[in-house]
């Protein structure tokens, strides 16, 4: 069993280079709709979307201006896929702990009260240089339930006729056994026997990249809604859906 704190996957981010269609292409496929668009993802010269699946989310990202930080990562990848993992957690004090104690750098972080919506939420992400594959976020709702990225209606355009949830990603990298062993040692839980890192809520996996793939997200699983649909696999956001 893990010492580390409590830790589910709540959200994927991806990055594309037109937003509208990629959002058509995520209703027309999974039938998901847009639950929000945040202004305050400007300051970085983004625009985005949160797509709810019931209570994790897919959120896809685009630059708006030329030279920013998104614009940027696009480039290295080579085009659309992804950007970052949300891992959410109880105990975010507890998390704080243990990456000062491993050396990790923490990238960004910050914290928001909403009184009339009755809900808190605090963040921080961990510099991607020194965890490898993505970013990741470890984010702290209250409560638990409450998701402020994904506005304050979301409950409201929850769309299950496909897809009920987001079970796994899978990341690429050259060295899959030393990415798989890092985010092993960061997230403080061991890797299964099929070398997946499994949270108390979905699973990470790790795949070798193929010539010319760079490091990052390969695929997500989604939950089938409709069983006899496991097992179908397509591209959306530059990245391989899986339905499971």
């Amino acid at each position: 069993m893990s010492d580390a704190p409590d830790l589910e996957l709540l959200q994927i981010t991806l990055i594309v280079r037109d937003l509208d269609a990629t959002a058509k292409a995520f209703r027309e496929r999974l039938g998901l709709r847009v639950a929000f668009r945040d202004p305050s993802v400007d300051l970085w010269g983004l625009a985005n979307i949160v797509l709810p699946l019931g209570t994790t989310f897919v959120e896809v990202l685009s630059p708006t201006r030329p030279d920013t930080p998104g614009g940027r990562h696009l480039a290295r990848q080579g085009g659309d896929g992804g950007y970052m993992v949300i891992l959410k957690t109880r105990d975010l004090a507890g998390w704080r702990r243990r990456i000062d104690a491993l050396g990790v750098r923490i990238a960004f972080e910050a914290e928001s009260t909403d009184p009339i919506a009755g809900q808190d939420w605090s963040g921080m992400h961990l510099h991607p240089s020194d965890t490898g594959g993505m970013m990741i976020s470890l984010d702290r709702p209250d409560p638990p339930d409450s998701w402020v990225g994904a506005g304050p209606r979301w409950r409201d355009f929850v769309c299950q006729d496909v897809v009920r949830g987001l079970e796994a990603i899978e990341l690429r990298s050259p060295d899959p056994g030393g990415l798989g062993a890092r985010w092993s040692g960061v997230l403080g839980r061991p890797l299964d026997d099929t070398g997946r890192l499994v949270l108390d809520r979905g699973a990470i996996g790790f795949r070798a990249a193929a010539p010319g793939e760079s490091e990052g997200l390969a695929a997500i699983e989604l939950r089938a809604s409709d069983p006899s649909r496991r097992g179908e696999s397509f591209v959306l956001g530059g990245v391989e859906v899986r339905l499971v």
